[in-house]
C-alpha cells in the first residue's frame, strides 16, 4: 500500500476515537466546497467518527437542530443533529419519501438523547468556531453499563494496532 492509499484508507470509516483524540485532530482548510476543512490524525485523513459517552448537555431548537455534548471521561465532544430536513434546500433534490424517513429517524434520535444517558454517536467530523464536533448520522442509547469501558478498550486497541500502525 503506497503512502497516499495509507493516508486515505480510514477516510470513509467511522473511526472509534476517545474525545481527547477527536478534539486534537489537525484541521486544515481544503479546496472542496462540500468539506471546507479536512481532518487528520498523524497524517491519516479522517471524515467520520464514532464516540460513546454520557449526554451532559442538550439544547433543542424544534424543526432546526439538537445540540448535545457527549462526555467520555477524556473530554467533551459537541454533537449536532439536524432536524430541518423537510425545509432544507440541501434535501430538496432527494425523493420526498426518503427525506421523510431521514427526518423521522432524526426526530427519533432526538427523543432518545436525554441528559444522563450513555449514547453511541456516529457521524461526520465537522468544525464549529474552530472546535471539532460531530454532525450526527445515527445514535444508539446504550443499555449495557459496560458499553463505555468497552469503547475505551476498543479505541486504545484500534489506535495501537490499526490507526497508529505504519505511521498512521
Amino acid at each position: 500500500m503506497d503512502h497516499h492509499q495509507h493516508r486515505r484508507r480510514l477516510y470513509n470509516t467511522h473511526v472509534k476515537l476517545l474525545a481527547f483524540d477527536l478534539l486534537s485532530l489537525l484541521q486544515t482548510p481544503s479546496h472542496s466546497s462540500s468539506d471546507p476543512i479536512s481532518f487528520s490524525r498523524k497524517g491519516a485523513l479522517l471524515s467520520r467518527a464514532e464516540t460513546v459517552g454520557t449526554v451532559t448537555s442538550r439544547e433543542l431548537k424544534p424543526s432546526k437542530f439538537l445540540k448535545f455534548t457527549i462526555d467520555d471521561g477524556t473530554g467533551c465532544v459537541g454533537c449536532v443533529l439536524w432536524l430541518n430536513h423537510l425545509a432544507s434546500p440541501y434535501f430538496a433534490r432527494r425523493s420526498p419519501s426518503d427525506v421523510r424517513l431521514i427526518a423521522e429517524a432524526a426526530n427519533r434520535f432526538a427523543a432518545e438523547i436525554r441528559l444522563g444517558v450513555v449514547a453511541r454517536v456516529r457521524g461526520r467530523i465537522t468544525s464549529y468556531r474552530g472546535t471539532v464536533q460531530i454532525t450526527v448520522s445515527d445514535v444508539v442509547v446504550e443499555r449495557d453499563p459496560n458499553a463505555e469501558t468497552l469503547h475505551w478498550l476498543e479505541c486504545m486497541n484500534l489506535a495501537r494496532k490499526c490507526y497508529d500502525a505504519s505511521g498512521l
